[in-house]
């Protein structure tokens, strides 16, 4: 069985209170997760009756060519050490109709929190059909609708969505203590007998065989993939993070933590030039440009006035709060108030504060109008909400009049799995499993892909990581990175969505068939 672990309770609200924007007093880190509705609390288990998959036939025009496509809606058994069923997972799976399945690449997709349910990755991002927002991504007015999506990943690659345990469709057996799955170790495991499953049941072990995970999903993708490779024997090749994280420390700034206040400057720096609020020299360029300068006075200067703590005097201090002024588009004695280190919540509330809006957390594009505006703290967020009805209403109607799948359960977009268990003291840290599943397979690749305004999982973070994560080229070369003009889900905004379907399916491409070097040892 699963070891116990030490447990730490993670926020299940995306509008955070300072004590969890700040990691300080104890509290655990915020949950970077997509948009959820507040967590659902009913108990419900999993039927045996749930084994029953649900097979329908569809068609999508792509490039100017129709593809074929068959969806299958189902549960997958979990079994532990026992052999009995504790769980079953439920997945929607999309496979092109008349391929090779040994030579056909096969993605398993998955959203974080922890506690999301897929919904969002399945309705908006690459499969056959998703949600259509208004202009730029935002919030559509209903009545909503569902369409073809030209950025679907049908065409390069077979497209796998589950549902974590205790969300969507996902329950443990009745009998089945489901804590065991509410943590780092107990839902790593559950995702790797997940996919094992699969392969087996649809016979998918000889094709190239990817991972896509977004927020708490690309923790888990990196803990996951040393799980497939060491219990399962299951090498993939390639692993897509989607506004990642590989540990906690980048999100949670504490007075011995400068590390959380230095990796947000950058996206300070892009979200302050979307809203028109950095000086001319800075707003002119573009914001790649803006972005550079940010990430070399972030991880230089200011990271080394930082490291000094109490010990800069006056004048320092102001230089450094001028400087800081400068990239984020906020005022020097603000700064020098907040001494030195601004947290993202009260970035999100203090920016466009003289016009009495707030700014969106897993997307800093979207405003919205709190009760206080002189407040400290956001009432919501309005990148979440702006997804969260949408979403909702198109998957019921879509699994059950399209895909034909029917339950009695109920589909929390938000599972209740608190509390989170992980194996850290402090920070849930998982760089070095995957250095390690990189160690072992030195043909598994790596795509980072940061959105420029995600105040969620914040693209110095995803850096900072992975200049961390080895120091050997044989490593690190086989790592990339991809930067989008959107936020935490980059998706919903068509340019980004585009550009991001791009550059997923040249790597899925790029590596789906390389050829075993001669010089490779065995």
């Amino acid at each position: 069985m699963l070891r116990r672990a030490a447990l730490v309770s993670l926020a299940l609200v995306l509008s955070l209170a300072p004590a969890y924007a700040q990691g300080r007093g104890g509290q655990p880190p915020p949950r970077p997760d997509e948009a959820g509705a507040q967590p659902v609390s009913r108990t419900e288990v999993a039927s045996v009756t749930d084994d029953k998959a649900s097979q329908t036939s569809h068609t999508i025009r792509l490039d100017g060519r129709d593809i074929k496509y068959t969806a299958t809606a189902g549960t997958l058994p979990i079994r532990l050490d026992d052999g009995k069923i504790a769980a079953r997972m439920f997945f929607v799976a999309y496979t092109k109709d008349g391929e090779d399945t040994k030579t056909r690449p096969v993605s398993f997709l998955y959203n974080g929190g922890p506690g999301s349910a897929t919904v969002w990755l399945h309705m908006g991002s690459f499969a056959p059909r998703h949600v259509q927002m208004a202009d730029e991504g935002f919030q559509p007015a209903p009545p909503y609708h569902l369409v073809d999506n030209d950025n679907s990943l049908i065409d390069v690659s077979d497209i796998v969505f589950i549902d974590a345990i205790d969300t969507g469709y996902s329950r443990a057996m009745a009998g089945v203590n489901a804590a065991q799955f509410h943590g780092q170790e107990g839902d790593i495991r559950a995702f790797g007998e997940c996919i094992n499953t699969y392969l087996s049941a649809y016979n998918r072990w000889p094709s190239p065989k990817f991972l896509i995970g977004e927020s708490y999903g690309t923790i888990r993708s990196a803990g996951l993939s040393q799980e497939l490779q060491s219990r399962h024997g299951i090498e993939l090749n390639g692993i897509v993070l989607i506004s990642s994280l590989l540990t906690y420390q980048t999100l949670s700034p504490a007075p011995d933590n400068d590390v959380a206040y230095t990796d947000q400057i950058e996206t300070f720096a892009a979200t302050a030039w979307y809203h028109k609020k950095l000086p001319a020299d800075l707003q002119q360029k573009t914001i790649k440009q803006a972005v550079d300068e940010a990430r070399t006075f972030a991880w230089g200067e200011y990271a080394a006035a930082l490291s000094r703590g109490n010990t800069l005097n006056d004048a320092e201090r102001q230089a450094v709060a001028a400087r800081l002024a400068h990239y984020t588009g906020l005022s020097p004695q603000f700064i020098l108030e907040s001494n030195l280190r601004v947290d993202s919540g009260r970035f999100r509330k203090e920016l466009l504060r003289d016009k009495r809006l707030m700014l969106g957390r897993l997307d800093g594009r979207f405003t919205g109008l709190d009760a206080d505006a002189a407040g400290e703290r956001q009432e919501f967020d309005p990148s979440n909400t702006a997804l969260q009805g949408a979403y909702t209403a198109l998957f019921h109607d879509y699994v059950k009049n399209d895909l034909k799948w029917e339950s009695d359960l109920h589909y929390p977009s938000s599972g209740n799995v608190r509390p989170w268990t992980y194996v850290q003291n402090r920070y849930m840290d998982e760089s070095d499993p995957l250095r390690q599943t990189m160690a072992k397979n030195p043909f598994l690749k790596v795509f980072v892909a940061c959105g420029y305004y995600d105040m969620a999982t914040y693209m110095g973070g995803s850096e900072f990581n992975f200049s961390h994560l080895a120091y050997d080229p044989a490593i690190t070369s086989r790592v990339s990175f991809g930067y989008y003009e959107a936020g935490h889900m980059i998706y919903i905004r068509p340019s980004a969505h585009k550009a991001l379907k791009t550059d997923i399916a040249k790597f899925i491409h790029g590596n789906s068939g390389q050829v075993r070097s001669s010089t490779s040892q065995h």
